[in-house]
C-alpha cells in the first residue's frame, strides 16, 4: 500500500544530500520504494518558502535532495548544509 496522505517530520541532512525517512513512518504507511513522492523541504530557523520536488525513496529509506533545491537554502559562504535540521513533507504524487 503506497503513501496516501501527507506526512511531515523533522530530520538532519546527511552527507550526500540525503534525508532519512523515519522507520515508524515507513512502517505505518507501508511505503514502497518505487512510489513517486512530492517532497517539500524547509530549513528550520530560516525564513524561506518551502521548496518542492519529486523523488523516490531508496531501499535504505533515504531520499536524495537535488542540488538545485539545496542551493536555495545556502548562505553567501556556501558552507555545507550537512547536519542542518530540515522539515520534510511527503505527499503522494
Amino acid at each position: 500500500m503506497p503513501l496516501t496522505q501527507n506526512v511531515t517530520f523533522k530530520t538532519l541532512l546527511q552527507k550526500g544530500n540525503r534525508v532519512q525517512v523515519p522507520k515508524l513512518i515507513r512502517w505505518q504507511f507501508k511505503m514502497e520504494t518505487g512510489q513517486t513522492l512530492k517532497v517539500g523541504l524547509a530549513r528550520l530557523g530560516f525564513w524561506r518558502p518551502i521548496q518542492f520536488f519529486y523523488a523516490k525513496m531508496g531501499k535504505d529509506g533515504r531520499i536524495f535532495i537535488p542540488e538545485l533545491a539545496l542551493a536555495f537554502f545556502q548562505d553567501e559562504k556556501r558552507q555545507s548544509l550537512a547536519g542542518s535540521v530540515f522539515e520534510v513533507t511527503l505527499e503522494p504524487a
